[in-house]
């Protein structure tokens, strides 16, 4: 019997809790994921509105300075085109990119990841589901608490940030 083909994809946000992407798979991801991985020369930054979920999701911006963390998956060919599809690839609000990621001491690359397409002039908060379920995966899949931290006071300060400015403008 032929193994399957697969390819590797690193996630940096929602997909980085395997519960979350188990409902595109439709099947437990649990058993794809490789481990933590370090996408270098990267930065994540919230420069796209999910029409699905009405609200700032993450991207990765080129940045020399900068690296993100993330779980690198080996997933079958099979999931590919649902993948594609969560990520809005059909409608233009996520494109592929290949990538190098650094995981458990080893390089992998032609790494799938996904940016946006047309990034927004400005940073928008990400909802109260996401931001948890973003804090979920990288917790589940063993990024350093120091990263977890980073990414928390990420997401508070937009929050933070955005309902100072919805209480000037309601006040004027």
């Amino acid at each position: 019997m032929r193994e399957e083909d697969t390819f590797y994809y690193f996630a940096y946000g929602s997909c980085m809790c395997p519960v979350d992407l188990k409902r595109t798979l439709q099947e437990p991801a649990h058993p794809y994921i490789v481990g933590p991985a370090t996408l270098p020369h990267y930065r994540l930054g919230f420069y796209h509105r999910s029409p699905s979920r009405n609200c700032g999701v993450l991207d990765v911006v080129r940045d020399r300075s900068a690296s993100v963390m993330g779980v690198l998956y080996q997933l079958p060919w099979r999931f590919s085109q649902n993948l594609d599809i969560r990520e809005e690839v059909p409608t233009n609000g996520y494109r592929r990119e290949e990538v190098s990621v650094k995981c458990q001491g080893k390089w992998y690359h032609g790494v799938r990841t996904y940016t946006v397409v047309n990034k927004l002039p400005r940073e928008i908060p990400p909802n109260e589901w996401y931001f948890h379920v973003v804090l979920r995966g990288a917790t589940t899949c063993g990024l350093p608490e120091d990263y977890r931290w980073q990414l928390f006071y990420q997401m508070h300060n937009l929050q933070q940030a955005s309902q100072s400015l919805d209480k000037i403008a309601s006040e004027s």
